[in-house]
C-alpha cells in the first residue's frame, strides 16, 4: 500500500473507558483519510498497522485496520 503522508501530522490511539479513542490533528485525519482510501484499493484481508513505533504518538496503543 502506497501511504500518504500530510506534512505537520499527529495521530494518538488509546482504549478509555471501554472505547477506542483516535485523536489527530487536520493533518493526522488527512493522512488516516489517504491510508483507508489506499486500503480501498486492497483485497479483502488487506489491513495496516501504525503503533508508536510507527507513525502514532508516544504512548499509543496499536490500531490496525483490515478490510473486509
Amino acid at each position: 500500500m502506497d501511504f500518504k503522508w500530510v506534512e505537520g501530522f499527529s495521530i494518538s490511539v488509546r482504549y478509555e473507558g471501554g472505547q477506542v479513542v483516535i485523536c489527530a490533528n487536520k493533518a493526522g485525519l488527512l493522512s488516516m483519510a489517504n491510508h483507508l482510501k489506499a486500503l480501498v484499493e486492497e483485497s479483502a484481508g488487506g489491513h495496516f498497522h501504525l503503533d508508536q513505533n510507527n507513525s502514532l504518538e508516544e504512548g499509543s496503543i496499536e490500531l490496525v485496520v483490515e478490510k473486509s
